[in-house]
């Protein structure tokens, strides 16, 4: 008799509102090359020691976290994604600025610039 093994679904490292997925495909449709989403990781560097990454996406490197909510593509560098587990991605308009920002629940301080963030990596529950 053989056992079925069933794996458990595996959350999805980021989520976006819809304001987030909404200025996303406003970049893809105004972007003067084909891109396929939006490439997110995170760097050493900055005062606080990490800082976000995000660029076009031309086509999915071999090991990317490919995310797909409200109809929008984020691919995940593989270096960042124990940093970016749990985080929602949002855009957020106020009157000097517009910018994307990632409530993270591995940020455990930010510098006073806003610039750069401290990023504990997730651990995964068995």
């Amino acid at each position: 008799m053989t056992t079925a093994i069933h794996a458990r679904p595996k959350p999805k490292a980021v989520t976006l509102t819809d304001a987030a997925a909404d200025r996303v495909r406003d970049i893809m449709a105004n972007s003067d090359r084909p891109i396929i989403g939006l490439r997110v990781g995170v760097k050493n560097g900055g005062c606080a020691g990490m800082s976000y990454t995000m660029e076009y996406a031309e086509e999915a490197a071999p090991y990317d976290e490919v995310v797909e909510d409200k109809g929008v593509t984020v691919l995940i560098d593989p270096k960042a994604v124990l940093f970016l587990l749990g985080t929602e991605m949002d855009f957020q308009i106020d009157k000097l600025s517009s910018r994307f920002v990632f409530n993270n629940p591995n940020q455990t301080s930010a510098c006073g610039c806003g610039e750069s963030v401290t990023l504990t990596a997730a651990t995964l529950d068995a």
